[in-house]
């Protein structure tokens, strides 16, 4: 059960033949999306468990679950833009039903991210399961 942006992100990681080209666009992809104003990086939406600064917005409007996010590290932009991909625009009630695991697996992020990054993605999928059963 992805979105349709989240199919794009895999046919283009289906596309690129190296890691090292799927790290890239994962960093073009954190370099594209918009910054978080400064107002909204604060403690309550902090992602804790990250090796970066990482900060996760959500905005539930009209039972669809939304949220903007930040980080201070180039690569973990890309990972939450990734999870903005996957997550954005799903029903509320659906959020929960996503398998973030089984999701990026497909992009094979699991095999090449760092143990700290990993950690911290898992620390964003809950941050996003948590903000959204109470959106």
């Amino acid at each position: 059960m992805a979105t349709q942006a989240f199919e794009e992100i895999v046919e283009t990681f289906d596309f690129l033949d190296d890691w090292e080209d799927r790290y890239r666009h994962v960093i073009d992809m954190g370099k594209a999306m918009p910054p978080l104003e400064d107002a909204l990086k604060v403690p309550a939406t902090k992602v804790e468990g990250c090796a970066s600064q990482v900060w996760l917005v959500a905005m539930p409007k009209d039972g669809v679950f939304h949220f903007r996010g930040d980080s201070d590290a180039m690569i973990v932009r890309g990972l939450v833009a990734i999870l903005g991909a996957l997550y954005d625009g799903v029903p509320l009630d659906q959020v929960a039903q996503v398998d973030a695991g089984a999701e990026l697996g497909r992009l094979g992020l699991t095999d090449h991210l760092s143990a700290q990054r990993s950690n911290g993605l898992r620390a964003m999928v809950e941050r996003i399961r948590n903000v959204s059963a109470s959106g």
